[in-house]
């Protein structure tokens, strides 16, 4: 079985020289836009390993210097794949660390029962399955007490210091732009202190540490203490951390991006994969830096990235501009800007269609989906019961217009996303109308009683009881229910799959497992579609789309044998979090302004997710606000590029399914 295949989609061709450089000139060139070190990696093992083997060189060579080597290790997951390594290297005899001496980089304060503590997570990962003296391992007293932290602060760094002070620090670049706890407004100057932990960071602890209760604040060493160390090795991975691996590599340090504070480090190194390494200028912009291998969707990047520069659409891109900008590669492989516009133009031109499950009878060449056959079984699968509405509404309503036979599945439940006070309006409703309506019996009176009791005495945190979990279930199938009657899916076409690792009743989930593979594979087998849409949220900042994307992936990797399969297309769209870059996309359906108000009132019938819902994240705006402007934010890109002028866009990129 097959749970993680959505880790191995890839959309570019990355040509391994501009990751991995032969040369000093070539590596000069590449880099000259990064202000740290940097390495990159194709794979999350790959760089684990190379980092694993340079710290035990570093330790080596101290223990031989001076008699022991002093570490400072954070407990962050980007580290358990290197310390994986390391642990490997030991029980090899290839490194001991018999004389190596460890200080805990951060602890949560004050520490909560079964909740997240960093030392017992170093202890579990790492320092429990090596040669390491239990006296050379020193972490944070947890029984300090607020009176007295800034002398405790000074007296940990003090034991640092009479230990020789740090000579490798270890942790990970945090998707925040932290280092350890020292999350955005630490400065270069910081030391050991207790710091409050943001919102954001509090979610990702969570999820990181699979609980429920997070402390508000923790201690840490601050940014002057870990690069006080004599090496300073980091590392991030996967593709949600390439925006900010490009602010602490490229940008002018600041505050804003702590780990930006490496680039004062002679010796520091940051360590990525190619995913978190998508933003850096020698991956996603190598025409500034280098002579390219040019293909066609790092053409269309370029040409993009040209018109945006210039401010002119395609067509109107002269020999001159590509000159200017760097691009002159492409005149020579082309012979005029004329023939590398109209063949990127042509490109653009082929991505737009009105008909997302082809065109009838129409010569599908240029088309990015066949015309035949007609009419198609579809597929949508939403993670939650309003992902479909708010990522491809109109394109929904599209394709039930044009006469094909739709399905939605809703994959979770989403009922932890129902707040209380949305509950109980509809208790209130039906303690109104319970008499007239002769329902008003002492099971309903009981269960009506038990949920008013129990909202009103819940704490903060608390897992709602089995009863509330189900009505708040049926909240959500109900008015996902009434969208899709609203857009003109057949009832019996609306499938609630309710997967059973999002059935926990609490934020943290459980692992992806056969079960929810087994569930969405029967769906599959019955309708045997010839399209499907899956959510492609690959940086999805919660995780349930990812999961229930590899769900997908997984069954139809176990599918991959079947008839039908030879003939079904998958679809990747995206939800309110992010929209597809232009490069990637290779279908894109016009909204007209009714299609766009249609979509709208489709978002606005899940009534509990507007302004009451709990994850709205971050971004102060509703559902449909943010996808109303994603969505005219594509089609104003493309009018800015002189193709047709459309009010907006939904866009979506090919999945194509691994078939070893």
């Amino acid at each position: 079985m097959k749970t993680n295949l959505s880790s191995q989609i890839k959309l570019d061709r990355i040509p391994r020289r501009y990751y991995d450089p032969q040369g000093e000139i070539e590596l000069a060139a590449l880099t000259r836009e990064e202000k740290v070190f940097t390495q990159i990696f194709e794979t999350v093992n790959d760089g684990s390993h190379f980092l694993a083997e340079s710290i035990a060189r570093y330790i080596k060579r101290y223990v031989d210097e001076k008699g022991k080597c002093v570490m400072a290790l954070g407990a962050g997951v980007s580290t358990h794949s290197v310390y994986n390594e390391l642990i490997k290297l030991n029980h090899e005899g290839k490194i001991s660390f018999e004389n190596v001496v460890v200080f805990n980089i951060s602890e949560f304060f004050p520490l909560i029962e079964n909740g997240p503590c960093t030392l017992k997570r170093l202890k579990e990962v790492f320092l429990d399955q090596i040669d390491i003296k239990p006296e050379n391992v020193h972490s944070i007293d947890t029984a300090v007490t607020k009176e007295n932290m800034y002398e405790y602060c000074k007296a940990y760094e003090q034991s640092i210091a009479d230990e020789g002070g740090i000579d490798i620090t270890v942790c990970e670049i945090g998707a925040i732009g932290s280092l350890a706890f020292n999350e955005p407004g630490s400065s270069a100057t910081s030391l050991c202190r207790l710091v409050l932990l943001g919102h954001e960071a509090r979610h990702i602890i969570s999820s990181d540490y699979k609980c429920e209760q997070v402390p508000t604040t923790a201690i840490t060493l601050g940014i002057s203490n870990l690069l006080s160390a004599r090496r300073v090795v980091t590392m991030a991975w996967g593709e949600n951390n390439a925006a900010i691996i490009k602010k602490t590599v490229e940008q002018p340090a600041t505050t804003a991006v702590p780990a930006s504070f490496l680039q004062n480090h002679p010796h520091a190194k940051v360590v990525v994969d190619l995913p978190a390494a998508e933003d850096l200028t020698r991956i996603s912009q190598p025409w500034k830096v280098t002579s390219c291998e040019w293909n066609d969707k790092l053409i269309r990047r370029a040409i993009v990235w040209l018109c945006d520069m210039t401010k002119k659409p395609i067509l109107k891109l002269t020999d001159k501009d590509y000159n200017d900008w760097g691009l002159g590669e492409l005149l020579a492989l082309y012979g005029s800007a004329y023939n590398v516009n109209i063949k990127i133009f042509n490109d653009l031109q082929h991505t737009i269609t009105g008909w997302p499950g082809g065109k009838p009878n129409a010569d599908d060449t240029y088309r990015p989906e066949r015309a035949n056959p007609y009419p198609k079984r579809v597929i949508v699968f939403s993670p939650h019961p309003d992902d479909d509405v708010i990522s491809m509404g109109g394109t929904l309503k599209r394709l039930v217009d044009q006469k094909h036979d739709v399905h939605v599945a809703y994959e979770t439940s989403g009922n932890i996303a129902v707040g209380d006070e949305d509950m109980m309006r509809y208790f209130l409703m039906m303690d109104k109308i319970a008499p007239m309506f002769g329902f008003q019996t002492e099971g309903y009176d009981k269960l009506s009683e038990g949920v008013r009791k129990f909202v009103g005495q819940k704490k903060a945190g608390e897992m709602d009881t089995a009863d509330i979990r189900e009505i708040k279930t049926m909240i959500r199938q109900a008015e996902a229910t009434i969208a899709c009657n609203y857009i003109g899916v057949k009832p019996q076409n609306i499938h609630f799959l309710r997967l059973p690792f999002y059935e926990t009743g609490t934020i943290k989930k459980g692992d992806l497992s056969i079960a929810d593979i087994e569930k969405v594979k029967a769906l599959l087998e019955e309708v045997k579609p010839h399209q499907i849409f899956v959510a492609g949220d690959l940086a999805d900042p919660h995780g349930t789309h990812r999961v229930c994307t590899d769900a997908v992936l997984a069954a139809l990797y176990e599918l991959r044998g079947e008839e039908w399969m030879k003939d079904c297309r998958i679809w990747m769209y995206r939800g309110a979090w992010a929209e597809w870059e232009i490069d990637h996309i290779e279908m894109a359906v016009p909204i007209s302004p009714e299609e766009l108000r249609f979509k709208r009132n489709s978002i606005l019938k899940h009534q509990s997710q507007m302004e009451n819902a709990p994850f709205l994240g971050d971004d102060d705006r509703l559902f449909w606000q943010r996808a109303e402007e994603r969505n005219r934010a594509t089609a104003q890109l493309y009018e800015n590029l002189g193709l047709a002028s459309y009010e907006a866009m939904e866009a979506f990129v090919e999945y194509h399914p691994i078939k070893d």
